[in-house]
């Protein structure tokens, strides 16, 4: 993964809409997704409620599920306008060019936000077995599937920025999605991840 602030132009990319992520300053994601959408564009911010205790009190706070990342649909045709956004850092991409980031990939994490599910920030995975939710509000989505505690979770990751979110499932509500897409697992993780190791 590499932040990009400057990159070459090219046309045939800059025409094609897809989700693209953007990289802020510390704690302006939301200052960031306010400009961008006053601008017209369409943005995705994943928010989390945590409770954060002090001494004399507990209060409960909005957090980005993504620290310092806010998602973006369309071209780049007004990367002016986004790069001159206050709290802009850079795009998220390869070499010189920002990255699209697979569309199945936002909606699984929009579903999971929609679904009153508990989520929270997890390590990005990329070990185990892929598996896919057979049935409630959460039909359809894949990821994969470790162990907390007395409880499972279903990983939902975001390649690009080597980033990952934890919801909890039931875990008789999951399908293996398919043997080839199953990796070697560290002896560390095989114990906490559902099913064989």
């Amino acid at each position: 993964m590499q932040s990009l602030d400057r990159f070459p132009a090219h046309e045939t990319r800059e025409s094609n809409p897809g989700w693209y992520a953007i990289y802020t300053r510390h704690q302006h994601e939301k200052t960031v997704a306010r400009l961008l959408s006053d601008k017209g564009f369409e943005i995705f911010l994943p928010i989390q409620t945590v409770a954060r205790r002090w001494k004399d009190r507990t209060k409960e706070l909005s957090l980005p599920l993504f620290p310092c990342y806010i998602f973006f649909w369309g071209t780049l045709q007004r990367r002016l306008e986004i790069v001159t956004t206050p709290g802009f850092h850079s795009f998220v991409g390869f070499g010189d060019q920002p990255i699209t980031i697979s569309q199945e990939e936002i909606q699984a994490v929009r579903q999971a936000l929609t679904s009153g599910s508990k989520l929270e920030p997890c390590p990005f995975l990329r070990y185990g077995d892929k598996v896919r939710i057979r049935s409630g509000p959460l039909e359809g989505i894949e990821g994969i599937l470790v162990r907390r505690k007395n409880s499972y979770r279903l990983v939902l990751s975001v390649e690009l920025l080597e980033k990952s979110v934890a919801v909890e499932v039931d875990a008789f509500s999951v399908e293996r999605v398919s043997d080839r897409n199953r990796v070697p697992m560290p002896h560390w993780m095989a114990a906490n991840t559902f099913g064989p190791a």
